[in-house]
């Protein structure tokens, strides 16, 4: 497999995919940068060896064009960090574009508009009507099978080779992520810095455990994280189970949540988890006590409260000081450490405790020797705000994509250069 820092770029035009689905404020102001400044690296080494750039990116989820997901927003601030007057082409096809891709000289960089505005670019028909027959459905998948072979190959057609350097989006098989990928040899399309990083760093994470290993599985719903728990149970030596997950495992358990978000459908699934943990010799850890409110908001009058006993009217919004302390034992004694999802409602300031101190007990361990990972968007928001980023090993920038290789699937756009 080709790597990004062995290929030399003078003279050649890069389609490089990028993950910079940034969040935007009311006037289009980038508010998190994060993702851009992590591509860097590899527009650099690209422009440094003398190279041109195509670059190609989503915004958000439209459903066609919109102004509000174009990514002509973004492009005064990726000029500033590039020091380069990136261009703009108004569309990701079509003759602009393609003239654009074509003028470009060495040390040039060219911003294709968002490529989710075409169907193509995901493969999912639009515009069908509600009642759409499955002949009807099946005529436009057909269809549409048929336009994103000749999308794919008009975005393939601009470079001499591909660089994929978006892990965010490597569990979709999209155009951009996987089927362009088939258009270039193995010695023209390979990993991006950012996309190299990833891949070791989960890689290391299930294939290369020093033990004890343990994982905190944060988030509101078991059922979003089903099989992350279950592949993490054949693996791991603790579990911690946090966030709003907590209250599904109490209350399977016999426990009084009061009105703490639970999903009354899974009680089965959460016993039958706790039992596989205990077949396989896992350590799973829940919270003995909670913070809890008496309303969903920051002011919320607060107690702590053993966590099968929160009251009527309350709700746990946070783990307790008793929870705490053992997760924190736990995760100092571990040497590989995996973190997805916060311990609570960290958006509001009241409730941000268990959180840091989860964040805080793997800065210890990494200090001390641990390898850890964080990743999931509440999580990697979780270090920043509490500025634990540098204090650990390593801050994944894919919400799905980190999730789905956790579960042990193949994702598609690692796939496509790996091949």
């Amino acid at each position: 497999m080709q790597s990004i820092d062995k290929f030399n770029f003078a003279g050649k035009k890069a389609f490089v995919r990028v993950d910079f689905n940034v969040p935007l404020d009311e006037n289009f102001n980038i508010t998190d940068d994060t993702r851009m400044r992590a591509a860097l690296p590899t527009l650099k080494k690209i422009l440094g060896d003398g190279g041109s750039i195509i670059i190609g990116s989503h915004l958000g989820r439209p459903k066609g064009v919109t102004d509000k997901y174009s990514l002509k927003h973004i492009l005064p601030h990726l000029s500033e960090l590039l020091g380069v007057d990136v261009q703009f082409a108004n569309d990701c096809v079509g003759e602009e574009a393609a003239v654009k891709a074509a003028a470009l000289q060495p040390g040039e960089v060219l911003l294709l508009e968002n490529l989710r505005f075409h169907a193509e670019e995901e493969g999912k028909p639009r515009g069908l009507a509600e009642d759409a027959s499955d002949e009807e459905k099946k005529a436009a998948k057909a269809a549409l099978k048929v336009s994103q072979k000749e999308f794919t190959k008009t975005l393939a057609s601009y470079a001499d080779c591909y660089v994929n350097d978006a892990f965010g989006t490597a569990h979709r098989a999209h155009a951009s992520t996987a089927l362009i990928a088939e258009y270039f040899d193995g010695d023209h399309k390979m990993f991006g810095y950012l996309m190299e990083k990833e891949v070791k760093a989960v890689e290391r994470v299930l294939n290369d455990i020093k033990r004890p290993f343990t994982a905190i599985m944060g988030g509101s719903k078991v059922s979003t994280k089903i099989e992350i728990i279950e592949n993490l149970l054949t693996k791991v030596d603790n579990l911690i189970i946090a966030g709003g997950m907590t209250y599904t495992f109490t209350k399977a358990l016999g426990g009084k949540i009061g009105q703490s978000i639970c999903e009354d459908d899974k009680l089965d699934l959460a016993l039958d988890l706790i039992k596989k943990a205990k077949e396989n010799g896992v350590n799973l850890v829940l919270a003995t006590d909670a913070k809890i409110g008496d309303s969903f908001s920051n002011d919320a009058n607060t107690q702590i409260v053993k966590v099968n006993e929160i009251p009527d009217g309350w709700e746990g919004l946070d783990i307790g000081p008793e929870s705490e302390k053992a997760f924190a034992e736990v995760i100092k004694s571990s040497k590989t450490i995996l973190w997805n999802g916060p311990t609570g409602v960290f958006e509001f300031d009241n409730f941000t405790h268990g959180s840091r101190a989860v964040g805080e007990a793997i800065a210890e361990a990494t200090r001390n020797g641990a390898f850890s990972l964080v990743g999931g968007g509440d999580s990697v928001a979780c270090v920043n705000k509490f500025g634990l980023a540098d204090k650990v090993s390593y801050v994944s920038t894919g919400g799905g994509a980190l999730l789905e290789a956790i579960e042990g699937k193949v994702l598609p756009g690692i796939a496509a250069i790996q091949k």
